[in-house]
């Protein structure tokens, strides 16, 4: 039984470069999450996301789904940045982003995330969903970055983002594929508050329901968090991951996912394996639980 391994990151928040702060810069969004982020630096640790790295590196998986909030501003000197960090994580054709809300955090000229282009899926400038094929799973990835007014971190699919995905979802489960969908807000009910909350999830919660997923990663809760949507066959697993540069003390500490996906005689069956920063302070195994979709 052949097993395809795709590890699972969200949230590095990375160290923000030297800025050039302009009048749009002082008098927009970008003021208030610098005043955050001097509360909330100590939080996050790049040696700590670098150990996680590291790890993740060495146990050489297939495919790698990062899930949003690279940068903290979205300026244009964190993009450039966060692309020349993604250039060192994978390869593009090895690793899938889904920009976060921290990566959209006002509104841009022109194509925001075209340093990323590679990454974000296999056709350029065909927008989301971008799907992306690797072995016997389909990569379904979704944006739901968007600006959005002052103290709200919610995010946004939009009506012909979802739409498309039904499509997608349909066409790719009658090629029997495991379709695998990314997203940085949490879809599920209740795993965060309004102000950070997903606006149009119910909408795509429905288009799930009746068109079916094996699975669906996210991150921005900043916590481990197993949850379910409702299927055409029964429930769908939600995934989420703590920040991957998070240290111990200050809510749930860095951790990732290893999703070993194999097709057996029952369906797909996956085996998730939590890697995080242990007692000692190095990243091990936590646990591991296995999910099975039945066989369509």
């Amino acid at each position: 039984m052949t097993t395809f391994r795709i590890a699972h990151l969200s949230d590095p928040h990375l160290p923000p470069p030297a800025m050039r702060r302009s009048l749009r810069d002082i008098f927009s969004k970008r003021t208030l999450s610098r005043l955050a982020w001097r509360r909330k630096r100590n939080h996050h640790s790049p040696a700590v996301l670098a150990d996680l790295v590291a790890d993740l590196q060495a146990q050489r998986p297939d495919h790698i789904a990062l899930t949003g909030d690279l940068t903290n501003f979205s300026t244009p000197e964190e993009l450039a940045a966060a692309r020349r960090w993604l250039e060192d994580l994978a390869p593009p054709e090895q690793l899938t982003v889904s920009p976060g809300n921290h990566d959209a955090l006002i509104a841009a000229d022109g194509d925001r995330f075209a340093p990323w282009r590679p990454w974000l899926g296999d056709e350029p400038g065909a927008g989301f969903p971008a799907v992306r094929v690797r072995g016997p799973v389909a990569l379904i990835n979704l944006c739901s970055a968007t600006p959005t007014a002052l103290h709200l971190a919610q995010g946004r699919l939009g009506q012909d983002q979802i739409a498309r995905l039904a499509e997608n979802l349909r066409a790719l489960g009658e090629a029997g594929l495991f379709r695998l969908v990314l997203v940085h807000h949490p879809i599920a009910t209740g795993a965060v508050s309004a102000r950070k909350s997903l606006v149009d999830a119910e909408a795509l919660r429905q288009v799930l329901q009746r068109e079916g997923a094996e699975l669906v990663l996210h991150g921005h809760a900043h916590e481990a968090l197993t949850m379910q949507v409702a299927g055409p066959a029964g429930p769908i697993p939600v995934l989420g991951v703590p920040s991957a540069s998070a240290i111990a003390g200050h809510g749930e500490a860095a951790r990732w996912h290893e999703l070993a996906i194999a097709r057996g005689a029952e369906g797909f069956v996956t085996e998730v394996i939590a890697r995080g920063l242990g007692p000692e302070g190095a990243f091990a195994e936590l646990g591991r639980y296995r999910l099975v979709s039945p066989r369509r």
